[in-house]
C-alpha cells in the first residue's frame, strides 16, 4: 500500500514566524494569500474525500418516508423526498462526494407539475406498481426495481396512477456537482404538464432486443434515448452473462446500462451499473477514483469499505467514497444477490482522472477494524 511522508521534498514546510504571519495579514488585506500555507490541504499524494461509508437501512427509514405523506404537499415541497445525507458532506447535501440520493414518495393517484433543471437526475424504484414518469414528452411507466433517466435538461414530470397504494422511489441526483460548478437553472414547465405521446414506453420498445431501430431521426443527444431499463430484462441479461463468464474478481458479474448508440454511459455526468454475486461468493477489494452509491436490489450480503463491515439487504442502500477500499460478499449459500449502483465515473473519465487499484496483499482482502460494522 502506498504510502508518504509530509516531509519530503516537494511539501510545504515552512515554519511559522511572527514575521510571517504579519506577512500573511497583509496578503489578507489584499484578498491574498500565500499557497504554501495550504498546499499540503489542497495538492494530497492521494484522494482525501470528507465523505465516509454510510449504510441507510431502509427498514428505519421507510417509516418516516411514509410518515412524510399527510405532513407535506409533494407541489408544495417541490418533491417529497427523505434524502440521505453523508456526515462528511452535509454542506452541500450530498450522499457521498458529489453525488446525491434519496427516498421520494408519491401518494396514490398523486402527481407533480413539470418542470427542468440543470442536474441529471436518475430513478430505481423500491416499492410500488402505478409509477410513471414523463421526459420530453414520453410517458414511461416503471415498476419495482426498474431504473430510468432523466437527463439534465429534459422537461420531465412524475405521478402514481394506483389507487391504492403510494410508491417509493430512490432519486439520485448530481446536483453538488452542478452547485460546485456555479452552473445551476431550474424551471417550471410554463403550461405545467406536458402532453404526453400516445405510446406508453415508447423509448423501450424502441430501442429494445439489442437491435437498433432503422430509419428513425437520427439521435445526437448526448444522453441515452432510452429512459427505462425495466428489471426483469436486466436480470436476465445477468444471469444469462454468468453461464458464460467468470465475472470480476472484485465486482462479480457486473454489466453497466448503456446508451446502445454509443456503448457509452447513459448520461454524461452520472452512470449506472447492476452487478450479481453468486451464492456465497465474496470478492476481492479495489479503490477507484469516483464515488458509489449501492442499492441492493436482491438478496442479503455484506460490505467490507474503508475496513468497515456492513450487513445489507434487499432496499437498503450504501456509499463508497471515492479511493476507498471495498469488497462484496453475498451471505446467502444459495440465492445470488443483486446490487444497483450510480456513479460519477462519467465525470472522472472525461476529466481523464480515473484510476483504479486492487488490494495489494496475497488474499486481497482488507482488514476489518475492531469498531467496524
Amino acid at each position: 500500500m502506498t504510502t508518504h511522508d509530509d516531509n519530503r521534498i516537494g511539501r510545504a514546510r515552512v515554519s511559522d514566524s511572527p514575521e510571517l504571519r504579519a506577512y500573511y495579514a497583509e496578503l489578507a488585506e489584499l484578498d491574498a494569500g500565500a499557497l504554501w500555507t495550504v498546499a499540503n490541504d489542497i495538492e494530497p499524494w492521494y484522494p482525501q474525500p470528507r465523505s465516509v461509508p454510510v449504510l441507510w437501512r431502509y427498514d428505519e427509514l421507510r417509516p418516516l418516508v411514509h410518515k412524510a405523506l399527510p405532513l407535506v404537499k409533494a407541489d408544495d415541497a417541490g418533491r417529497r423526498v427523505v434524502m440521505l445525507v453523508n456526515p462528511g458532506r452535509k454542506d452541500v447535501s450530498a450522499a457521498v462526494g458529489l453525488l446525491y440520493t434519496g427516498l421520494q414518495i408519491m401518494g396514490p393517484g398523486e402527481f407533480m407539475t413539470a418542470h427542468r433543471h440543470q442536474a441529471a437526475a436518475l430513478r430505481f424504484v423500491h416499492e410500488g406498481t402505478g409509477a410513471w414518469t414523463v421526459v420530453d414528452g414520453q410517458k414511461l411507466r416503471v415498476g419495482p426495481r426498474d431504473f430510468a433517466i432523466t437527463p439534465n435538461g429534459t422537461w420531465h414530470e412524475h405521478g402514481n396512477e394506483a389507487d391504492d397504494a403510494p410508491v417509493i422511489w430512490q432519486d439520485g441526483l448530481d446536483i453538488p456537482l452542478v452547485n460546485a460548478l456555479d452552473a445551476g437553472f431550474y424551471e417550471v414547465h410554463p403550461e405545467l404538464y406536458q402532453t404526453p405521446g400516445k405510446v406508453i414506453n415508447s423509448s423501450v420498445l424502441s430501442y429494445g432486443a439489442n437491435l437498433l431501430p432503422y430509419g428513425m431521426e437520427k439521435w445526437t443527444r448526448p444522453y441515452s434515448p432510452v429512459f427505462g431499463y425495466p428489471w426483469e430484462p436486466t436480470y436476465q441479461a445477468l444471469r444469462d452473462l454468468a453461464k458464460a463468464v467468470e465475472g470480476s474478481p472484485y465486482d462479480g458479474v457486473i454489466m453497466e446500462y448503456t446508451n446502445p448508440l454509443t456503448g457509452g454511459s447513459v448520461m454524461p455526468t452520472m452512470g449506472a451499473h447492476m452487478q450479481l454475486l453468486r451464492p456465497g461468493q465474496a470478492t476481492r477489494a479495489h479503490r477507484h477514483t469516483g464515488s458509489v452509491v449501492y442499492t441492493a436490489a436482491k438478496g442479503r450480503g455484506a460490505s467490507v469499505i474503508a475496513g468497515r463491515r456492513f450487513e445489507w439487504k434487499q432496499g437498503d442502500i450504501f456509499c463508497v467514497p471515492s479511493w476507498a477500499w471495498h469488497e462484496h460478499e453475498n451471505l446467502d449459500p444459495s440465492e445470488d444477490a443483486c446490487l444497483f449502483s450510480f456513479n460519477d465515473f462519467p465525470v472522472m473519465r472525461s476529466l481523464t482522472f480515473h484510476r483504479e487499484e486492487a488490494y495489494p496483499d496475497h488474499d486481497g482482502h482488507q482488514p476489518v477494524l475492531q469498531d467496524g460494522r
